[in-house]
Protein backbone atom coordinates (compact mmCIF):
# COMPACT_ATOMS: atom_id res chain seq x y z
CA UNK A 1 0.00 0.00 0.00
CA UNK A 2 3.05 2.29 1.15
CA UNK A 3 4.55 2.16 -2.63
CA UNK A 4 1.41 2.70 -4.39
CA UNK A 5 0.26 5.94 -2.35
CA UNK A 6 4.15 6.67 -3.11
CA UNK A 7 4.00 6.15 -6.91
CA UNK A 8 0.26 8.24 -6.50
CA UNK A 9 1.77 11.10 -4.35
CA UNK A 10 4.97 11.37 -7.40
CA UNK A 11 2.70 11.52 -9.89
CA UNK A 12 0.51 13.80 -8.44
CA UNK A 13 3.48 16.01 -7.86
CA UNK A 14 5.05 16.34 -10.71
CA UNK A 15 1.82 16.37 -12.47
CA UNK A 16 1.09 19.52 -11.22
CA UNK A 17 4.72 21.24 -11.52
CA UNK A 18 5.21 19.75 -15.36
CA UNK A 19 1.73 21.39 -16.06
CA UNK A 20 2.33 24.80 -14.37
CA UNK A 21 5.64 25.40 -15.76
CA UNK A 22 4.15 24.18 -19.57
CA UNK A 23 1.22 25.77 -19.18
CA UNK A 24 3.26 29.02 -18.85
CA UNK A 25 4.68 28.39 -22.45
CA UNK A 26 1.80 27.16 -23.79
CA UNK A 27 0.05 30.25 -22.30
CA UNK A 28 2.63 33.07 -23.67
CA UNK A 29 3.03 31.68 -27.19
CA UNK A 30 -1.10 32.05 -28.11
CA UNK A 31 -1.12 35.51 -26.32
CA UNK A 32 1.54 36.61 -29.10
CA UNK A 33 0.21 34.59 -31.66
CA UNK A 34 2.52 31.53 -31.97
CA UNK A 35 1.21 28.58 -33.49
CA UNK A 36 1.58 25.53 -30.36
CA UNK A 37 2.06 21.80 -32.25
CA UNK A 38 2.23 19.52 -28.98
CA UNK A 39 1.62 20.23 -25.39
CA UNK A 40 2.89 17.10 -23.65
CA UNK A 41 2.85 16.04 -19.85
CA UNK A 42 6.47 13.53 -20.30
CA UNK A 43 8.70 13.23 -22.62
CA UNK A 44 8.74 10.94 -26.00
CA UNK A 45 7.55 8.23 -26.89
CA UNK A 46 3.56 9.73 -26.93
CA UNK A 47 1.59 7.49 -25.12
CA UNK A 48 -2.05 8.91 -25.67
CA UNK A 49 -3.55 12.67 -26.35
CA UNK A 50 -6.24 14.55 -28.07
CA UNK A 51 -5.97 16.76 -31.10
CA UNK A 52 -7.92 19.85 -30.91
CA UNK A 53 -7.02 22.68 -33.56
CA UNK A 54 -3.17 23.16 -34.23
CA UNK A 55 -2.11 21.22 -31.16
CA UNK A 56 -1.62 17.75 -30.02
CA UNK A 57 -2.73 17.34 -26.10
CA UNK A 58 -0.60 14.44 -25.12
CA UNK A 59 0.46 12.41 -22.03
CA UNK A 60 3.62 10.73 -22.86
CA UNK A 61 5.37 7.66 -21.41
CA UNK A 62 8.53 9.32 -19.65
CA UNK A 63 6.89 10.96 -16.23
CA UNK A 64 9.86 12.97 -15.68
CA UNK A 65 9.14 16.64 -17.02
CA UNK A 66 7.16 17.49 -20.35
CA UNK A 67 7.47 20.26 -23.05
CA UNK A 68 5.73 22.54 -25.17
CA UNK A 69 6.68 22.26 -29.04
CA UNK A 70 6.06 26.00 -30.72
CA UNK A 71 6.07 26.61 -34.45
CA UNK A 72 9.37 27.63 -36.12
CA UNK A 73 11.61 26.58 -32.51
CA UNK A 74 14.59 24.58 -32.49
CA UNK A 75 13.92 22.74 -29.21
CA UNK A 76 13.98 19.48 -27.53
CA UNK A 77 12.58 17.85 -30.51
CA UNK A 78 15.40 19.03 -32.85
CA UNK A 79 12.90 19.75 -35.57
CA UNK A 80 14.86 21.30 -38.68
CA UNK A 81 12.28 21.06 -41.01
CA UNK A 82 11.16 25.32 -41.06
CA UNK A 83 15.23 26.18 -41.69
CA UNK A 84 14.39 25.70 -45.06
CA UNK A 85 11.71 28.45 -45.87
CA UNK A 86 10.91 31.59 -45.22
CA UNK A 87 9.68 32.21 -41.10
CA UNK A 88 5.74 32.59 -41.29
CA UNK A 89 3.67 34.74 -38.71
CA UNK A 90 3.06 32.48 -36.10
CA UNK A 91 6.25 30.79 -35.55
CA UNK A 92 8.43 31.51 -32.44
CA UNK A 93 11.68 32.34 -34.80
CA UNK A 94 9.23 35.25 -36.29
CA UNK A 95 8.09 37.24 -33.27
CA UNK A 96 10.25 39.90 -31.43
CA UNK A 97 13.14 39.14 -28.80
CA UNK A 98 10.99 39.94 -26.43
CA UNK A 99 8.12 38.59 -26.95
CA UNK A 100 9.98 35.12 -27.52
CA UNK A 101 12.28 35.68 -24.06
CA UNK A 102 8.42 36.13 -22.26
CA UNK A 103 7.35 32.52 -23.70
CA UNK A 104 10.79 31.16 -22.40
CA UNK A 105 10.63 32.36 -19.25
CA UNK A 106 6.69 32.38 -18.41
CA UNK A 107 7.39 28.36 -17.35
CA UNK A 108 9.65 29.25 -14.44
CA UNK A 109 7.44 32.58 -13.90
CA UNK A 110 4.50 30.22 -13.58
CA UNK A 111 6.57 27.95 -10.96
CA UNK A 112 7.41 30.79 -8.99
CA UNK A 113 3.93 31.95 -9.22
CA UNK A 114 2.97 28.80 -7.86
CA UNK A 115 4.97 28.69 -4.98
CA UNK A 116 4.11 32.02 -4.06
CA UNK A 117 0.17 31.11 -3.86
CA UNK A 118 0.61 27.77 -1.98
CA UNK A 119 2.88 30.25 0.71
CA UNK A 120 0.10 32.82 0.33
CA UNK A 121 -2.73 30.16 0.91
CA UNK A 122 -0.84 28.66 3.41
CA UNK A 123 0.50 31.71 5.79
CA UNK A 124 -3.22 33.19 5.58
CA UNK A 125 -4.78 30.26 6.74
CA UNK A 126 -2.20 29.26 9.60
CA UNK A 127 -0.65 31.90 10.38
CA UNK A 128 3.05 31.34 11.57
CA UNK A 129 3.74 29.76 14.69
CA UNK A 130 6.92 30.65 16.24
CA UNK A 131 8.93 28.92 19.06
CA UNK A 132 10.46 32.54 21.51
CA UNK A 133 13.53 30.16 22.98
CA UNK A 134 16.59 30.18 22.51
CA UNK A 135 17.81 27.90 25.61
CA UNK A 136 18.51 24.41 24.95
CA UNK A 137 16.56 21.47 26.48
CA UNK A 138 18.33 18.79 25.12
CA UNK A 139 21.76 17.57 23.10
CA UNK A 140 21.54 14.47 21.31
CA UNK A 141 24.02 12.21 22.60
CA UNK A 142 26.93 11.32 20.34
CA UNK A 143 25.59 14.23 17.92
CA UNK A 144 27.75 17.24 16.06
CA UNK A 145 26.15 19.32 18.84
CA UNK A 146 27.65 17.58 21.72
CA UNK A 147 30.73 16.71 20.00
CA UNK A 148 31.29 20.73 19.54
CA UNK A 149 30.80 21.20 23.46
CA UNK A 150 27.06 22.62 23.59
CA UNK A 151 25.45 21.96 26.82
CA UNK A 152 21.81 21.62 27.89
CA UNK A 153 20.64 24.52 29.61
CA UNK A 154 22.63 26.75 27.18
CA UNK A 155 21.07 29.93 26.01
CA UNK A 156 22.33 30.92 22.73
CA UNK A 157 22.76 34.63 21.73
CA UNK A 158 24.28 34.56 18.52
CA UNK A 159 25.34 32.39 15.75
CA UNK A 160 28.09 33.94 13.38
CA UNK A 161 27.87 36.79 15.54
CA UNK A 162 23.98 37.43 14.25
CA UNK A 163 21.41 37.23 17.49
CA UNK A 164 18.62 34.87 18.24
CA UNK A 165 15.86 35.37 19.72
CA UNK A 166 13.79 32.33 18.61
CA UNK A 167 14.22 28.74 17.97
CA UNK A 168 13.28 28.55 13.90
CA UNK A 169 15.71 31.62 13.45
CA UNK A 170 18.50 29.38 15.04
CA UNK A 171 17.39 26.45 12.93
CA UNK A 172 17.85 28.07 9.53
CA UNK A 173 20.97 29.47 10.08
CA UNK A 174 22.50 26.41 11.01
CA UNK A 175 20.89 23.91 8.63
CA UNK A 176 20.52 26.56 5.78
CA UNK A 177 21.91 30.28 6.21
CA UNK A 178 25.70 29.18 6.98
CA UNK A 179 26.12 26.33 4.36
CA UNK A 180 29.46 25.78 3.71
CA UNK A 181 30.81 28.02 6.45
CA UNK A 182 32.19 27.58 9.63
CA UNK A 183 29.78 28.36 12.41
CA UNK A 184 30.46 30.10 15.98
CA UNK A 185 27.80 29.82 18.58
CA UNK A 186 27.44 32.23 21.35
CA UNK A 187 26.02 30.95 24.52
CA UNK A 188 25.52 32.35 27.72
CA UNK A 189 26.41 29.55 30.09
CA UNK A 190 25.66 29.46 34.03
CA UNK A 191 26.05 33.23 33.90
CA UNK A 192 29.48 34.12 31.62
CA UNK A 193 29.65 33.61 28.13
CA UNK A 194 30.98 30.99 26.07
CA UNK A 195 31.80 30.44 22.53
CA UNK A 196 31.75 27.23 20.61
CA UNK A 197 33.73 26.99 17.36
CA UNK A 198 31.95 24.20 14.87
CA UNK A 199 33.88 23.08 11.52
CA UNK A 200 31.31 22.93 8.48
CA UNK A 201 32.79 19.49 8.05
CA UNK A 202 31.87 18.47 11.49
CA UNK A 203 27.63 19.59 10.63
CA UNK A 204 25.99 17.74 9.09
CA UNK A 205 23.86 17.87 5.23
CA UNK A 206 20.64 19.01 4.92
CA UNK A 207 19.40 15.33 3.95
CA UNK A 208 21.15 13.44 6.77
CA UNK A 209 21.03 13.47 10.49
CA UNK A 210 20.18 16.48 12.42
CA UNK A 211 22.47 19.10 14.47
CA UNK A 212 21.84 17.24 17.45
CA UNK A 213 20.16 20.18 20.06
CA UNK A 214 16.44 21.10 21.06
CA UNK A 215 14.98 23.79 22.52
CA UNK A 216 13.55 23.80 25.99
CA UNK A 217 10.07 22.99 26.92
CA UNK A 218 10.20 19.50 25.62
CA UNK A 219 8.69 16.90 26.89
CA UNK A 220 8.64 12.93 26.88
CA UNK A 221 6.10 11.50 24.91
CA UNK A 222 5.82 7.28 25.62
CA UNK A 223 6.47 6.26 21.75
CA UNK A 224 6.75 2.45 22.32
CA UNK A 225 6.40 -0.10 24.93
CA UNK A 226 8.04 -3.17 25.73
CA UNK A 227 6.25 -6.18 27.12
CA UNK A 228 7.75 -7.94 30.17
CA UNK A 229 9.44 -4.80 31.69
CA UNK A 230 8.35 -2.45 34.31
CA UNK A 231 6.79 0.40 31.95
CA UNK A 232 4.02 -2.52 30.58
CA UNK A 233 3.80 -3.86 33.99
CA UNK A 234 3.09 -0.39 35.11
CA UNK A 235 0.27 0.42 32.21
CA UNK A 236 2.26 2.99 30.35
CA UNK A 237 0.94 3.32 27.02
CA UNK A 238 1.94 5.21 23.56
CA UNK A 239 1.36 8.71 23.51
CA UNK A 240 1.41 8.84 27.69
CA UNK A 241 3.54 12.33 28.74
CA UNK A 242 5.60 11.59 31.55
CA UNK A 243 5.55 14.73 33.31
CA UNK A 244 7.25 13.86 37.00
CA UNK A 245 9.79 11.32 39.59
CA UNK A 246 9.11 11.06 42.95
CA UNK A 247 7.01 14.28 42.62
CA UNK A 248 9.79 16.28 40.59
CA UNK A 249 9.13 17.83 37.40
CA UNK A 250 10.94 16.14 34.15
CA UNK A 251 12.02 16.94 30.46
CA UNK A 252 12.88 15.39 28.18
CA UNK A 253 16.58 15.70 29.02
CA UNK A 254 16.03 14.93 32.43
CA UNK A 255 13.68 11.85 32.56
CA UNK A 256 16.19 9.15 31.36
CA UNK A 257 18.72 10.44 34.17
CA UNK A 258 15.84 10.49 36.82
CA UNK A 259 15.28 6.79 35.96
CA UNK A 260 18.79 5.45 35.83
CA UNK A 261 19.40 6.97 38.95
CA UNK A 262 16.83 5.02 40.71
CA UNK A 263 18.02 1.68 39.40
CA UNK A 264 16.54 -1.04 41.33
CA UNK A 265 14.63 1.05 43.59
CA UNK A 266 11.40 2.18 43.67
CA UNK A 267 9.81 5.16 42.72
CA UNK A 268 6.87 7.26 42.00
CA UNK A 269 6.07 8.28 37.94
CA UNK A 270 3.43 10.56 36.87
CA UNK A 271 2.18 10.90 33.40
CA UNK A 272 -0.93 12.19 31.63
CA UNK A 273 -3.06 10.21 29.54
CA UNK A 274 -5.38 12.73 27.29
CA UNK A 275 -7.05 14.81 30.23
CA UNK A 276 -6.09 12.39 32.89
CA UNK A 277 -3.12 12.67 35.50
CA UNK A 278 -2.12 9.39 36.55
CA UNK A 279 0.85 8.30 39.03
CA UNK A 280 2.33 4.86 40.21
CA UNK A 281 4.84 3.37 41.57
CA UNK A 282 7.39 1.70 39.79
CA UNK A 283 11.03 -0.15 40.02
CA UNK A 284 13.53 -0.03 37.28
CA UNK A 285 15.72 -2.79 36.25
CA UNK A 286 19.05 -3.14 37.72
CA UNK A 287 19.80 -1.45 34.46
CA UNK A 288 18.06 1.24 34.95
CA UNK A 289 15.20 1.44 32.42
CA UNK A 290 11.72 0.71 32.55
CA UNK A 291 11.20 -0.56 29.02
CA UNK A 292 9.52 2.97 27.21
CA UNK A 293 11.30 4.09 24.28
CA UNK A 294 10.08 8.04 23.87
CA UNK A 295 10.14 10.74 21.50
CA UNK A 296 10.17 14.62 22.22
CA UNK A 297 7.24 16.70 21.90
CA UNK A 298 7.37 20.75 22.17
CA UNK A 299 5.36 22.67 24.71
CA UNK A 300 6.89 25.60 25.61
CA UNK A 301 5.73 29.18 24.67
CA UNK A 302 4.74 29.47 20.89
CA UNK A 303 3.56 33.27 19.51
CA UNK A 304 1.23 32.97 16.71
CA UNK A 305 1.72 35.84 14.30
CA UNK A 306 -2.22 36.26 12.08
CA UNK A 307 -1.79 37.45 9.00
CA UNK A 308 -4.92 39.26 6.75
CA UNK A 309 -5.31 38.13 3.17
CA UNK A 310 -3.40 40.95 1.70
CA UNK A 311 -0.57 40.81 4.35
CA UNK A 312 0.18 37.20 3.57
CA UNK A 313 0.94 38.56 0.26
CA UNK A 314 4.27 39.96 0.95
CA UNK A 315 5.22 37.03 3.60
CA UNK A 316 5.08 34.59 0.87
CA UNK A 317 7.18 36.46 -1.49
CA UNK A 318 9.40 36.76 1.16
CA UNK A 319 9.40 33.45 1.31
CA UNK A 320 10.09 32.58 -1.49
CA UNK A 321 12.75 35.05 -1.95
CA UNK A 322 14.49 33.57 1.05
CA UNK A 323 14.65 29.81 -0.23
CA UNK A 324 15.77 30.64 -3.77
CA UNK A 325 18.89 32.48 -2.33
CA UNK A 326 19.29 29.13 -0.83
CA UNK A 327 19.13 27.35 -4.12
CA UNK A 328 21.45 29.34 -5.71
CA UNK A 329 24.10 29.24 -2.24
CA UNK A 330 23.92 25.31 -2.22
CA UNK A 331 24.69 25.26 -6.31
CA UNK A 332 27.52 26.91 -5.48
CA UNK A 333 28.50 25.34 -2.91
CA UNK A 334 28.44 22.12 -5.14
CA UNK A 335 30.56 24.36 -7.70
CA UNK A 336 33.55 25.21 -5.64
CA UNK A 337 32.95 21.77 -3.44
CA UNK A 338 32.11 22.37 -0.52
CA UNK A 339 28.80 20.60 -0.30
CA UNK A 340 28.15 16.89 -1.58
CA UNK A 341 26.77 17.00 -5.17
CA UNK A 342 25.55 13.15 -4.63
CA UNK A 343 23.67 14.71 -0.95
CA UNK A 344 22.63 17.86 -2.38
CA UNK A 345 20.74 16.73 -5.21
CA UNK A 346 17.86 14.15 -5.60
CA UNK A 347 15.60 12.23 -8.48
CA UNK A 348 12.76 10.80 -9.23
CA UNK A 349 12.98 7.84 -6.11
CA UNK A 350 13.53 10.87 -3.45
CA UNK A 351 10.84 12.80 -4.98
CA UNK A 352 8.68 10.48 -4.44
CA UNK A 353 9.30 9.38 -1.19
CA UNK A 354 9.39 13.03 0.10
CA UNK A 355 6.13 13.98 -1.64
CA UNK A 356 4.48 10.45 0.28
CA UNK A 357 6.12 11.34 3.59
CA UNK A 358 4.53 15.01 3.19
CA UNK A 359 1.38 14.05 2.20
CA UNK A 360 1.52 11.50 5.34
CA UNK A 361 1.80 14.72 7.32
CA UNK A 362 -1.44 16.26 5.87
CA UNK A 363 -2.55 18.87 3.03
CA UNK A 364 -0.67 21.63 4.09
CA UNK A 365 2.38 19.64 4.44
CA UNK A 366 2.04 18.18 0.87
CA UNK A 367 1.62 21.26 -0.42
CA UNK A 368 4.23 22.93 1.33
CA UNK A 369 6.59 20.43 -0.39
CA UNK A 370 5.09 21.10 -3.62
CA UNK A 371 5.54 24.96 -3.56
CA UNK A 372 9.69 23.89 -2.28
CA UNK A 373 9.63 21.59 -5.55
CA UNK A 374 8.13 24.49 -8.06
CA UNK A 375 10.72 26.72 -7.11
CA UNK A 376 13.70 24.08 -7.33
CA UNK A 377 12.52 23.66 -10.69
CA UNK A 378 12.36 27.08 -11.84
CA UNK A 379 15.36 27.86 -10.60
CA UNK A 380 17.09 24.77 -11.67
CA UNK A 381 15.44 25.98 -15.73
CA UNK A 382 16.73 29.02 -15.52
CA UNK A 383 20.49 28.16 -15.09
CA UNK A 384 22.22 29.14 -18.80
CA UNK A 385 22.47 25.44 -19.72
CA UNK A 386 21.55 24.14 -23.19
CA UNK A 387 18.06 22.35 -23.64
CA UNK A 388 16.68 24.17 -20.51
CA UNK A 389 15.17 27.42 -20.68
CA UNK A 390 17.98 29.24 -19.43
CA UNK A 391 19.84 27.95 -22.52
CA UNK A 392 17.43 29.40 -24.66
CA UNK A 393 17.12 32.78 -22.90
CA UNK A 394 21.10 32.84 -23.23
CA UNK A 395 20.65 31.94 -26.96
CA UNK A 396 18.19 34.97 -27.47
CA UNK A 397 20.77 37.45 -25.26
CA UNK A 398 23.38 36.69 -27.67
CA UNK A 399 20.90 37.52 -30.59
CA UNK A 400 20.08 40.82 -28.86
CA UNK A 401 23.76 42.00 -27.93
CA UNK A 402 25.14 40.75 -31.96
CA UNK A 403 21.65 41.43 -33.74
CA UNK A 404 22.23 38.18 -35.27
CA UNK A 405 21.27 34.72 -34.63
CA UNK A 406 23.26 31.64 -33.75
CA UNK A 407 23.72 29.64 -36.69
CA UNK A 408 20.80 26.20 -36.49
CA UNK A 409 23.71 24.00 -36.84
CA UNK A 410 25.47 25.09 -33.42
CA UNK A 411 22.20 25.94 -31.60
CA UNK A 412 20.93 21.84 -32.89
CA UNK A 413 24.47 20.74 -31.61
CA UNK A 414 24.49 22.83 -28.45
CA UNK A 415 21.19 21.49 -27.78
CA UNK A 416 22.27 17.56 -28.47
CA UNK A 417 25.45 18.51 -26.28
CA UNK A 418 22.78 20.01 -23.58
CA UNK A 419 20.17 16.94 -24.08
CA UNK A 420 23.34 14.19 -23.55
CA UNK A 421 24.17 15.80 -20.54
CA UNK A 422 20.74 16.27 -18.79
CA UNK A 423 20.24 12.46 -19.88
CA UNK A 424 23.79 11.38 -17.96
CA UNK A 425 22.59 13.80 -15.02
CA UNK A 426 19.56 12.26 -14.99
CA UNK A 427 20.85 8.92 -15.28
CA UNK A 428 23.16 9.60 -12.20
CA UNK A 429 20.50 10.98 -9.57
CA UNK A 430 18.11 7.60 -10.55
CA UNK A 431 21.48 5.86 -9.66
CA UNK A 432 21.98 8.23 -6.92
CA UNK A 433 18.59 7.47 -5.22
CA UNK A 434 18.41 3.75 -5.87
CA UNK A 435 21.89 3.62 -3.56
CA UNK A 436 20.17 5.66 -1.22
CA UNK A 437 16.68 3.90 -1.10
Amino acid sequence: MEFLSTIFYFIVTIGILVFIHEFGHFAAAKLFGMRVERFSIGFPPRAFGKQIGDTDYCVSWIPIGGYVKISGMIDESLDTDHLGRDPEPWEFRAKPIWQRSIVMAAGVIMNLLLAIAIFWGIIYAQGRVVRPVTEIGYVVPGSPAEKAGLRTNDHIRTINDTPVSQWDQIESIIYAETVGQDVAIRVDRDGRPVTVEIRRLDLPELTEERFGIFPAGLVPVVASVQGGLPGDALGLMPGDTIVAVNGERVSYASLPPSIRSNAGREMTLGWKRGDSSLSRPVTPTAEGIIGVSLQAAYQGPIVREDYSLLGALPVSVREVWFTSGLFFRNIWQIVVGEASFAKSIGGPVRIAQMANRSAESGLVSFFGFVALLSISLALLNILPFPALDGGHLLFLGYEAVFRREIPARVKILMQQAGMFLLLVFMAFVLYNDLLHF
